[in-house]
């Protein structure tokens, strides 16, 4: 399958001032099987070595010898290593001692080799401090599949083409084929191996499966990765967001934990999850206005799973009532509509949005996000619905422009522009695209 990483690695490839690359994203997301397409496309050859339970590199940087480093490379691999035509690839590198650190010397002494690292639970080790080698390394986040990517999948390229180079006003005549495709995304989410299923054999049980089977993975790697005083607690968070994002107001609530449930006993929990990329943190905002860095308030937030699929698979959502039905789109409250949103902005920028609540009033913001400007965002999963407090807010700040995101087709008025749902990871796209021309 096609990811939209692929153009990244290959500028990562042909900088002049490349260094050793790490590859980050949670457990599942495609990082091992991307890369070696990369290198069965790109090099000559491929060096892959999986660091995890391997006796054979157990001492490989027991000195950064990179000569001797590079002649165990190829004797482990019984493969030639020729800088620039071969491809060097450590999986599950936070496995290996001093592994992240080595990377500094590949930078200082190889650097001539072409190098990548990456780590189903990398991102816990990194936050820990690893002897992160600043400075030396590049970076790239993997996310689950985008919609976009998700259409690639389902053979649809002609649609994805149109939507990457239309104007937004100029897609409605195929709008419903766009929306049986968000729908089906709404249900298979962007999991590869789900994808790749569901694209192979559209077995709808077979998909829902495969989504029980990586929740349960992911609960086995809190059991054998996380502090053990830590285990239960993120159980009790990870398994409460479903719920808490079924509420009407969408904030975290300790409470909803176990009774006195105080932020103190939960952060580390919820920090964890957060560093392994299975959650995303939208912090809440006091004041609408750029930058809104300076305005975040991180005692109130909302939480986000990675994976809208996972997230239905928490849910026990029924095939049904997303792909016939209609009802992931109309109730749960927007739950798996604002799901969807945060998850096409952080794949298109990296980066988590955040919220808006006016404690002394009811006005409350889906979503702001910074791009070429600030944008209030507010989610609708019905056609035509009024958006009360996004209409407050811009009455209050005419500098402002307004978005919502329905499944209502493009409309530009005065303060406030209609998205159509589907086309939100392009917009987010053309948006950030525009802050640098």
């Amino acid at each position: 399958m096609e990811r939209t990483i692929y153009q990244k690695l290959i500028n990562w490839k042909n900088n002049k001032n490349r260094k050793p690359l790490i590859l980050n994203g949670a457990r599942q997301v495609g990082k091992t099987y991307i890369v070696k397409e990369f290198a069965k496309r790109e090099y000559k050859n491929l060096v892959y070595i999986n660091c995890d339970n391997n006796n054979d590199v157990k001492e490989l940087f027991k000195d950064f010898d990179m000569d001797r480093v590079i002649r165990t490379l190829e004797a482990i691999s019984n493969e030639s290593i020729t800088p620039g035509e071969t491809l060097i690839f450590l999986d599950e590198i936070q496995e290996l001692d001093r592994g992240i650190t080595s990377l500094k010397y590949f930078n200082e002494e190889a650097r001539d080799y072409h190098i990548i690292v990456a780590g189903s639970l990398l991102g816990i080790h990194l936050h820990e401090g690893t002897e992160y080698p600043v400075g030396k390394v590049d970076e790239l986040r993997l996310y689950p599949m985008s919609f976009e990517e998700f259409v690639m999948a389902t053979g649809e390229e002609k649609l994805l083409d149109f939507l990457r180079t239309s104007e937004f006003d100029e897609l409605s005549p195929l709008s419903e084929k766009y929306k049986e495709l968000l729908r089906q995304y709404y249900y298979v989410g962007g999991m590869p191996e789900v994808v790749q299923t569901y694209v192979d054999s559209q077995d709808l049980k077979m998909v829902r499966r495969l989504q029980k089977q990586i929740l349960s993975d992911y609960q086995n790697d809190f059991s054998k990765h996380a502090p053990t005083s830590e285990i239960a607690k993120i159980n009790m968070v990870w398994n409460s967001i479903p719920s808490q994002l079924a509420k009407e107001n969408k904030k975290f609530l300790y409470g909803s934990l176990k009774k006195g449930a105080r932020a103190k006993e939960f952060e580390n929990a919820i920090q964890w999850l957060v560093n392994t990329g299975l959650v995303y943190k939208v912090n809440r905002i006091n004041k609408v206005c750029k930058p809104i860095k300076f305005y975040e308030d991180t005692a109130a937030f909302k939480l986000f799973v990675s994976d809208l699929g996972l997230l239905g698979a928490m849910s026990d959502t029924l095939a049904k009532d997303v792909l016939v039905n209609n009802k992931a789109f109309v109730e749960y409250k927007g739950a798996f509509t604002e799901q969807y949103v945060c998850q096409q902005y952080v794949s298109a920028t990296s980066e988590c949005p955040m919220y808006y609540t006016n404690e002394k009033s009811t006005l409350e913001l889906d979503f702001v996000i910074q791009l070429d400007e600030v944008y209030p965002l507010e989610v609708k999963a019905e056609e035509n619905r009024r958006s009360k407090s996004l209409t407050t807010i811009m009455k209050e700040n005419e500098e402002l422009k307004g978005i919502k995101m329905t499944m209502s087709a493009y409309k530009k008025q005065e303060t406030i522009t209609n998205i159509p749902l589907y086309a939100a990871e392009e917009w987010f796209k053309r948006k950030e695209k525009a802050i640098f021309e």
